[in-house]
C-alpha cells in the first residue's frame, strides 16, 4: 500500500468537501426555509475543507497552523455538522458547553504541540474528541423515529468514524511513529485511518443531501395533500382515503360514517368583515373539529366553507354523537365573528355503495339541515 500517498488523499477529500459545501449552500438557497440545518451543514463542510488543507500542508506550514489550528477547525467542523443535524430535526443545540470543551482541549493540544511536544497525547485528544462528537451526532439521528436510507447512511458513517478513532487510538500505543512525520506515515493503520476518515466525511455530506431531499419530498407531499389555509386534507386526498376505507369495509363487513359540514351564513362574514377574517373563521373551525376527532378519523376541505369528515369503524349513532359535539362547539360564541354549522350524516349500507353514493347521501342530509333552519344535524 506504499503507493498510496496520504497527503494526496487528504487534499482530494478536502476539495470534495468544499464542493459538497457549495451543493448544500445551493440547497439552502433553493429549498423551503422550513428545512433547517442546511446552513450549518454547509459551513461545517467548508470548515473541514480548510482544516484538510492545513493538515495537507503539514511540514511546509508552521506546526501551530498545520496541527493546532487544523485540529481546532476539525472539531468545530464536526460540531457544526452536529448542530446542523439538531436543527434539521428540531432539537435545540447547546452551543456554549461544547465550545468551552472544544476551546479547552484546543489549548491543551497547543501545549503538547509547542511547549511539550507529545504526539501520543495529541492523538489521544483528537481521537477521543472526534469519537465523542460523532457518537452524540449519531445518537441524535437514531432518536428520530422512522428509519430511512439517508438516516441509516448518516448513522453508519458517523459510527464508522467513531470506530476508526478507537482503532487509531489503540494502534498509537502498539506502534511507534517517527516524530514530525507520523501523520503521513505509510503504515497500514495510518493509511486506513487517513483514507477512511477523509472519505467518510464525503459520505456523510451525501447523507445530509439525501436527508434534505427526503424532507423536501415529505413537505411537497404534505402540500399536495393538505389545504394550504386550514391544513385540512384536500378533496382529492379525501376521495382516495374514502375509496380505500370503503373497500376495506366491503372486504371485512365494517362500517364507516361520512359527515358533510357547511358553515352557516359564511358569505355574510366575508362580506361584513373581509376575507382575512373569513379565513380565520375557517382555520378556527378546522382546529375545533380536529380536536374532537380520533386519530384514525380524517377531516378534509370539500370546497369553500364546506368540509367532510370520514369516521372509520363508526355506527350511525356514534356518528350522530360526534356531529352533535361538533355542532355544540361551533355554536359557542367564544370569539366574533363565528359561524354555526349544519351537518349531514350517512353510513355505508351495502356492498354496492360507492364513494359517490356516500357523498350524495351525506349531501342530501346537509341540504335538509340547511332547509330546516341550519345549525342542526340531519341523517340521510
Amino acid at each position: 500500500m506504499n503507493f498510496i500517498e496520504p497527503r494526496t488523499v487528504i487534499l482530494l477529500a478536502s476539495v470534495m468537501s468544499g464542493l459538497m459545501s457549495l451543493v448544500l449552500y445551493s440547497l439552502k438557497r433553493n429549498y423551503p426555509s422550513s428545512i433547517k440545518g442546511l446552513s450549518e451543514w454547509s459551513a461545517a463542510l467548508l470548515v473541514l475543507f480548510v482544516a484538510g488543507l492545513l493538515v495537507a500542508g503539514r511540514g511546509g506550514l508552521p506546526d501551530l497552523v498545520s496541527i493546532s489550528v487544523s485540529s481546532f477547525l476539525l472539531w468545530c467542523g464536526l460540531y457544526l455538522a452536529y448542530v446542523g443535524t439538531q436543527r434539521f430535526f428540531g432539537v435545540k443545540p447547546r452551543v456554549a458547553p461544547w465550545m468551552i470543551v472544544i476551546s479547552g482541549l484546543s489549548l491543551i493540544q497547543l501545549w503538547f504541540n509547542l511547549v511539550e511536544p507529545n504526539y501520543h497525547v495529541r492523538m489521544a485528544l483528537t481521537t477521543v474528541m472526534t469519537a465523542c462528537l460523532t457518537g452524540v451526532h449519531a445518537h441524535v439521528i437514531v432518536k428520530q423515529g422512522s428509519v430511512t436510507f439517508s438516516k441509516a447512511l448518516a448513522v453508519g458513517v458517523l459510527t464508522f468514524i467513531g470506530a476508526i478513532q478507537v482503532v487509531r487510538l489503540a494502534s498509537s500505543f502498539l506502534f511507534s511513529f517517527p516524530a514530525n512525520t507520523e501523520f503521513f506515515g505509510t503504515s497500514v493503520i495510518q493509511l486506513i485511518y487517513v483514507a477512511s476518515f477523509s472519505f467518510s466525511v464525503l459520505l456523510f455530506s451525501i447523507s445530509t443531501v439525501l436527508m434534505a431531499t427526503d424532507r423536501l419530498r415529505t413537505e411537497l407531499e404534505h402540500l399536495a395533500n393538505h389545504d394550504s389555509l386550514t391544513n385540512a386534507l384536500t378533496r382529492r386526498q379525501m376521495d382516495e382515503i374514502c375509496r380505500a376505507e370503503l373497500e376495506r369495509c366491503h372486504r371485512h363487513g365494517r362500517s364507516l360514517a361520512l359527515l358533510m359540514m357547511d358553515l352557516d351564513h359564511f358569505k355574510s362574514v366575508n362580506d361584513s368583515h373581509g376575507h382575512q377574517v373569513g379565513d380565520r373563521v375557517l382555520v378556527n373551525f378546522v382546529a375545533k373539529v380536529s380536536a374532537l376527532l380520533r386519530g384514525p378519523d380524517h377531516l378534509g376541505r370539500f370546497g369553500g366553507e364546506e368540509f367532510m369528515a370520514l369516521l372509520p369503524e363508526t355506527t350511525l349513532d356514534e356518528a350522530i354523537s360526534v356531529a352533535e359535539r361538533i355542532r355544540e362547539v361551533c355554536a359557542q360564541a367564544d370569539q366574533a365573528p363565528y359561524c354555526t354549522v349544519s351537518i349531514g350524516i350517512t353510513t355505508n349500507r351495502q356492498d354496492s355503495d360507492t364513494v359517490e353514493t356516500l357523498m350524495t347521501r351525506a349531501d342530501t342530509g346537509l341540504y335538509r339541515a340547511k332547509a330546516n333552519g341550519r345549525n342542526r344535524i340531519e341523517t340521510a
